[in-house]
């Protein structure tokens, strides 16, 4: 079957957290990781949350009433210099768990504040 549309690619991830959250999911995304926050549309501004741009793609930290932090769904993030923000991350008091499992990538997994896994990778 031939289709009509294309694919473009993922224009961002969402992660939830609990209500109240802006000021910590900022402190992490935005101070600790140095993502850019991207301001939300006026219309969805008052469900709370922060958006952060993450390369070509975005970062939606989405507020949930009866939140639960993702354990095994999960963002991957492409980063250069793996390395560097493994020591950051250490510096700041951040655990992480490497993972060695695909050839010829580096990459390691952490949590967000609110408990949802994250994995950062480089392919070396």
């Amino acid at each position: 079957m031939k289709h009509t549309f294309e694919w473009k690619g993922i224009d961002h991830v969402q992660l939830a957290a609990p209500p109240g959250c802006e000021v910590e999911a900022r402190r992490f995304f935005g101070e600790l990781l140095g993502m850019t926050e991207v301001p939300k549309p006026e219309k969805l501004q008052v469900r709370g949350g922060a958006w952060f741009q993450c390369g070509p793609q975005m970062i939606h930290v989405g507020v949930e009433n009866s939140f639960q932090p993702a354990k095994k769904a999960h963002p991957a993030f492409l980063v250069h210099h793996i390395e560097r923000l493994m020591e950051h991350l250490q510096e700041h008091g951040v655990a992480y768990r490497i993972d060695d499992e695909i050839p010829g990538v580096i990459r390691f997994f952490a949590e967000d504040p609110f408990g949802n896994r994250l994995e950062f990778m480089e392919v070396k």
